[in-house]
This record gives structure tokens, sequence and C-alpha cells, in this order.
């Protein structure tokens, strides 16, 4: 039953620039300050597709493009996050790596090991991602292991000086989660992650010019350093396989909401 894992080829990016920029089958539940968020309607309601769009006056594709692979900077926007490591390379345009990010107290944080691929195609980026499992690096005991089903970014030039960025998530969060989290995720947290994004690139060029400015291993495959790991290590994280918690019961006033409150 172990499913192999597959690298997304050329159909695969087509495919999901084609879901980031197709409005059929899309709600807006969502649409303010230059930031929309769209969900899909699916047959398992726990697991939500979501899809988000910005558009960054001021920052070029590059530069979005850089902070979404540039693990280092990442620590200084993403204030969820605990933790993020690469694992290792696949191909020149595929690795493996780590993210556990924190959940409202008292539920459970929860982490990935996804499979990434990026690909620059004419003006467009993409990067997708999805779960798979690694034989070193099983689920943590205090953490829920959560499955990306798909997650990805599209960027978009839209003139030498402005871009739109998209970002496309299928998640199961392994967990009967209650109402209110997954309201509160594209109300909330989901926005303000954009937003997040967004002031974080406008700072980047400063940034990247005092650490390591022509390190750019998504760019140049030559500077990856990443140890090299098979394809046969790796199988299809299902997520019938996973720890299913019950997290239904949890109210909203007891949880304690880390810095998404401001909107």
């Amino acid at each position: 039953s172990e499913m192999p894992v597959r690298i997304p080829d050329d159909s695969d990016f087509s495919s999901f620039k084609d879901q980031c920029l197709s409005p059929d089958g899309w709600s807006s539940r969502y649409n303010k300050g230059g930031v929309t968020v769209w969900c899909r309607e699916q047959d398992s309601s726990s697991v939500q597709k979501i899809k988000m769009r910005i558009v960054c006056k001021d920052v070029t594709a590059e530069t979005l493009y850089d902070v979404l692979h540039d693990t280092s900077y990442r620590k200084k926007w993403d204030t969820n996050m605990i933790d993020t490591y690469d694992i290792g390379r696949l191909t020149v345009n595929a690795d493996v790596g780590y993210y556990s990010w924190k959940c409202p107290t008292p539920l459970k944080n929860r982490d990935f090991v996804t499979m990434r691929s990026w690909l620059p195609l004419g003006s467009d980026y993409m990067i997708i991602n999805y779960s798979v499992k690694h034989p070193q690096h099983p689920p943590k005991k205090d953490y829920v292991r959560a499955v990306s089903l798909l997650t990805g970014y599209l960027i978009q030039s839209n003139s030498a000086t402005s871009s739109t960025l998209y970002y496309l998530t299928q998640v199961d969060p392994r967990g009967s989660l209650p109402k209110w989290v997954v309201n509160r995720v594209s109300h909330f947290v989901a926005p303000k992650a954009m937003r997040k994004i967004y002031k974080a690139s406008l700072k980047y060029p400063e940034w990247k010019r005092k650490h390591d400015p022509t390190l750019k291993p998504w760019m140049y495959p030559e500077q990856n350093t990443l140890p090299s790991i098979s394809m046969a290590d790796l199988t299809l994280q299902r997520a019938d396989s996973l720890e299913n918690i019950d997290e239904s019961g949890v109210s909203e006033e007891k949880a304690q909401h880390s810095d998404d409150e401001e909107t």
C-alpha cells in the first residue's frame, strides 16, 4: 500500500498554475486591502482547499521567489514557524524538508515533511510541495504530523517592479479541528501570512546584501551542499496512516491566539 513518490513534471506545474488562475469552483471568503482568499467546497469538510492572492507593488517576481526559498530569511518573518530545515536534495529542482508551526494553545503544534519542487517558467515562478515519508524523520512525540496534499506558490510578474503572488494549499491537519479554527484560517491567519510575505519581500534585497548575497542554491544548483537522497527512500505520506486526534471540543474562548490577532 506504500505509494511511490513522483517528482512533479511540466504537466503538474501547468495544472497547478491553472488551479491558481481559474475562478471555477472557488468561492471568495475574504477580499480586503489587496488580499483575496477563496475556498473550494470539498467532499470532506476537514480537508479544505484554500487559495490566496496578493498584489505586491514594488517587489519583483524574482525577489518574491527568493524570499519563499530562503530558509535563513524565513526565521525573520514567519512568526508561526517553530523550526525548518532541509533534509536532502533529489534533483536540481527538488528537495525534501521539514517544517513545524505553532497552533493556538491548547491545540497541538503541527509539523510536516514535504518534497518541494520548483520551476521558473518565462516570467512566472512556481514552487509546489506535498507530504512524503522519510525513514529518518518519523512523527515526533509533541507534534501532530500533518499532511500537505498539495501546497504551492505561483508568482507572476506584472511589470519590472511589481508582481502577484498566489498561494494554494490543501492540508489535512490530522484531527477534527473545531469549526472556528477553520474559519479563522481563511479570515485572519491566511491574509495576515500573505501580508507578512509581502512586507518581508520589501525588506529582503537590503537584508540579502548583508547575508551571503551571492548564495542562492535554488537558482545555482552547484551551490547546493545538501546530501543527495534517493527517491527509493521516500514514500507518499498518506493521511490515513497517521494518528487522528479529536480537538473539535476546544472552544475559541479557551484558545490563546499568538500574534495572528491583528489583521
